[in-house]
């Protein structure tokens, strides 16, 4: 039998910023339904013509943990049948800059890909089936 585990008389630490910013797009897809909702509302049926390689329900899923973080609101609109159009909160504005930098370095590293100036990672290359 083990020794019993004693509580620590320490404090927890303060929690990291990175780390609570970034849980924010956890998530397959959560930074690209984010991209998608920088220009303006869009309804179900828009985000998935926008993200064709998105499941419905990974949609679905990932805009409900969007909107449970405080990123993304839901307004039912009054149609037949009914609809609902989903908006970026000021939250969800926030965390642009940081998602088109990413966006940014990645253009750079397929650009660098392409002309083979960088190699590629064996993680993104098994990923993308090459």
């Amino acid at each position: 039998m083990g020794l019993p585990v004693r509580k620590s008389k320490v404090a927890a630490p303060p929690a990291c910023p990175l780390t609570e910013s970034l849980a924010l797009l956890r998530g397959a897809w959560a930074p690209n339904v984010i991209w998608f909702l920088s220009g303006e509302p869009r309804r179900f049926g828009e985000l998935r013509h926008d993200i064709p390689r998105i499941s419905a329900r990974v949609l679905s899923a990932r805009l409900r943990e969007l909107e449970s973080r405080g990123l993304v609101t839901r307004r039912v609109l009054k149609t037949s049948p009914p609809s609902a159009e989903y908006a970026l909160t000021p939250l969800g504005h926030e965390l642009l800059p940081a998602i088109q930098a990413l966006a940014s370095v990645g253009q750079k590293l397929i650009a660098g890909w392409e002309t083979g100036a960088l190699k590629r990672a064996p993680a993104a290359a098994h990923a993308r089936g090459k």
